[in-house]
């Protein structure tokens, strides 16, 4: 903490020096979650370079209420969906084929499968990574970006909403739904039934 408010009144006085160490600090992760959101080495380049000069020009109406770590990676995330939203927009595909079917009694029609040991030693392997990764970018966009905000970027259902501009409830919806439909895009790699 005191690192930390010692380099923000750097940062605020100017000192070139404080800014450097705030990008090599910072520019990692915020690289990172740019290139989850935007799926586009050059796009999240930019966008961390405009998060960063927004950065810098906010830095006076930081509070210092969050970390500078956290606010930063706010403005990366805002900085990559406005890229995303500046784009022209494609017609979303529906994931209503991906979620579950249920009989008239109410259960499943197809119990999901416990994944929990036999995935986990998948998921270290780098070719069932990318698997992964592709099903994630195979959502639609408004799930995918939930879905990487509150599952990959560990953002709470409240943050999330707020950098999205919608309700919470819409982010609850939006996550549940993507789940599903990533769960039914996995099946076709670990095996469950894909017929509903």
């Amino acid at each position: 903490p005191r690192q930390e408010a010692e380099l923000l009144a750097a940062l605020r006085s100017g000192q070139e020096d404080a800014f450097e160490t705030l990008v090599r600090a910072h520019s990692g992760r915020m690289l990172s979650v740019c290139r989850r959101i935007l799926r586009n080495e050059e796009e999240a380049k930019d966008a961390v370079q405009e998060a960063f000069v927004s950065a810098f020009r906010g830095i006076q109406s930081f509070e210092g209420t969050a970390q500078l770590g956290t606010w930063l990676h706010r403005i990366a995330v805002n900085a990559s969906l406005m890229r995303l939203r500046s784009k022209k927009r494609r017609l979303e595909e529906s994931i209503d084929d991906l979620l579950p079917a249920f009989r008239e009694d109410g259960h499943a029609r197809i119990q999901p499968r416990d994944w929990s040991p036999s995935a986990v030693l998948l998921v270290e392997e780098r070719e069932t990574r990318e698997f992964v990764r592709a099903c994630i970018d195979r959502l639609p966009e408004i799930y995918r970006i939930v879905l990487l905000l509150r599952d990959i970027e560990e953002l709470d259902t409240a943050e999330a909403a707020e950098v999205l501009g919608v309700s919470d409830g819409v982010v609850k919806v939006r996550l549940h739904r993507a789940r599903h439909a990533l769960r039914r895009l996995l099946a076709e790699r670990f095996g469950e039934g894909a017929s509903s």
